[in-house]
């Protein structure tokens, strides 16, 4: 058993509370050093804690969560005597313990589900260094940089003596963007990777692994045939389906109601207007179903801060999806600066607080040219998705829309929500095949029954 200290910051306050319940569970001394709500904070002040008590002896390891994981590692390293170590997976767990000896595990609350986060620690936690070659490399990280050479090991290929360096200089913003961008373009579209037949059985005939994968933090899954896409597992269509009532005179009774609908068909989110988002989420609290809302919603004329401000504010009572309204007339006039602002504005304050964001285009009243850089400034704000309407305009979601979105938007790994006039199975179905991988409608029930019942044909 360990002494382990863990911290995190608002993003990663639940997950943290998760972890320190199975930790102490499994029989280990764990110290909490906060932080204690999801009131925002600053991720370094906690991740620094961490580290100290690990370096000063107090504790064995230590344990820190953020929204991503990664400025907590840096943090950490800055305190000497700490190897901290990022792990998204249980081979990157692994090898941090195996290899490097890591006494500090930093996690990403917004990349990986609960379920993975837990087997990641389980198995960091149960992972030691004792290769002799690993251990010694160990020693090296203490030397300072450039102080020496190190002498290379004999029967270790002969490698060269290692040479003084010097620290690069701090990446600027534009910097990441051309790096991102690159990555973009040599990772190419996703349809592009498997040309290949592929291996193994689908999604299709395995609705059980489909629904494992989406417990572990899954937000989509898309098969690799053109003739098996995620609408033919029927009884797992609920997963791609928000629940929503946005109208304005929605009573109370209308959203308990609508929650308790959400858990019955297990969607994936309710998505309700701000002001019932406390309420959604304590009727949805322990369950799979999300709390999703809405930013600058209908109009999407709002300024950024203040959309910034509705989507933190929601978040902090519950909501763990938010879909903001792009600024529409900023677009149309070719103002991309305020644009790609306001949506960054947003994104922000969703990834401070571990939340997805959806960026909502309004396709009716767009040129095809203008839903591109749309979708170009979404993906360019890091966005989690791109969402054809609100279902308050002129027209709601179509085949084609959805196509031209998921072809600029998936190559950098980003989502397609299809929403507004979806009323039936065969809806569902095109808009999935042309690229969706989440649906908004109001008509979630009859769809999910329609496509049980199995009325039409597959």
């Amino acid at each position: 058993m360990k002494r382990i200290a863990i911290g995190a910051d608002h993003g990663g306050f639940d997950l943290k509370n998760e972890l320190i319940e199975a930790l102490r569970g499994a029989g280990h001394q764990v110290e909490d050093v906060g932080t204690r709500s999801r009131e925002p904070v600053d991720y370094p002040v906690f991740a620094r804690a961490v580290a100290e008590a690990v370096a000063s002896g107090g504790a064995d390891v230590g344990i820190v969560v953020d929204g991503a994981g990664i400025g907590s590692a840096m943090v950490a390293n800055k305190v000497p005597g700490v190897r901290a170590a990022l792990a998204y997976d249980l081979s990157s767990a692994r090898n941090s313990r195996e290899h490097n000896d890591a006494n500090v595990l930093t996690l990403g609350a917004s990349l990986i589900g609960r379920g993975l986060a837990r087997q990641i620690v389980d198995l960091w936690l149960a992972t030691e260094c004792t290769e002799p070659r690993h251990r010694r490399r160990v020693q090296m990280f203490a030397d300072k940089a450039g102080s020496r050479s190190v002498d290379p090991t004999p029967g270790e290929g002969g490698a060269e003596p290692t040479r003084p360096w010097a620290a690069p200089g701090p990446l600027s913003e534009g910097d990441i963007e051309r790096v991102v961008e690159r990555l973009h373009q040599m990772i190419g579209p996703v349809e592009s990777i498997g040309s290949a037949t592929p291996q193994g059985p689908c999604i299709g005939s395995c609705p059980d692994t489909a629904r494992h994968f989406i417990r572990l933090g899954a937000t989509g899954l898309t098969s690799v045939a053109e003739v098996d896409p995620p609408g033919h597992i029927p009884e797992d269509l609920a997963r791609f389906i928000d629940h929503t009532l946005l109208k304005p005179d929605a009573t109370e009774e209308q959203i308990r109601q609508l929650c308790a609908e959400a858990l019955e068909y297990n969607f994936r989110s309710v998505c309700v207007n701000p002001t019932w988002v406390s309420l959604a989420s304590q009727l949805l609290r322990r369950s799979e179903v999300l709390t999703c809302t809405v930013a600058g919603f209908p109009l999407g004329a709002n300024e950024p801060e203040t959309k910034a401000l509705e989507a933190r504010r929601a978040i902090r009572c519950g909501a763990r999806e938010v879909d903001m309204v792009l600024n529409i007339g900023a677009l149309k006039s070719g103002d991309d600066a305020l644009v790609l602002r306001d949506i960054r504005a947003v994104v922000e304050s969703c990834r401070d607080g571990s939340a997805v964001c959806k960026v909502i285009l309004e396709t009716a009243l767009l040129t095809d040219a203008e839903k591109r850089r749309a979708c170009e400034l979404a993906r360019k704000a890091r966005a989690n998705f791109v969402k054809t309407s609100t279902g308050f305009s002129t027209g709601g979601a179509t085949v084609e829309d959805v196509a031209l979105m998921a072809e600029v938007v998936r190559p950098a790994g980003m989502e397609v929500k299809a929403s507004g006039g979806i009323k039936s199975y065969t809806d569902a179905k095109a808009l999935i095949a042309a690229g969706a991988t989440r649906l908004g409608a109001s008509a979630s029930i009859g769809i999910v029954q329609e496509a049980v019942a199995g009325t039409v044909s597959a």
